[in-house]
């Protein structure tokens, strides 16, 4: 697993997510833990390394 930290796309705070590195690339929706809000979690690993990350708000 990799912490990743990040800033939530609604409330700006600072949070941190563990991201399986077993598998290379995942899609998946995630509630911020401070304001709970879905965010849009999409990233990249290669050879153990994360290469891609993005947390993006879900449009309603």
């Amino acid at each position: 697993m990799i912490e990743h930290f990040f800033f939530c796309p609604y409330c700006g705070a600072e949070i941190s997510m563990l991201l399986d590195q077993s598998v290379t690339k995942q899609q998946y929706i995630e509630d911020c833990e401070v304001c709970c809000n879905p965010i849009n979690v999409d990233f990249v690993v290669e050879e153990g390394e994360l290469v891609y990350f993005e947390a993006n708000s879900i449009e309603q």
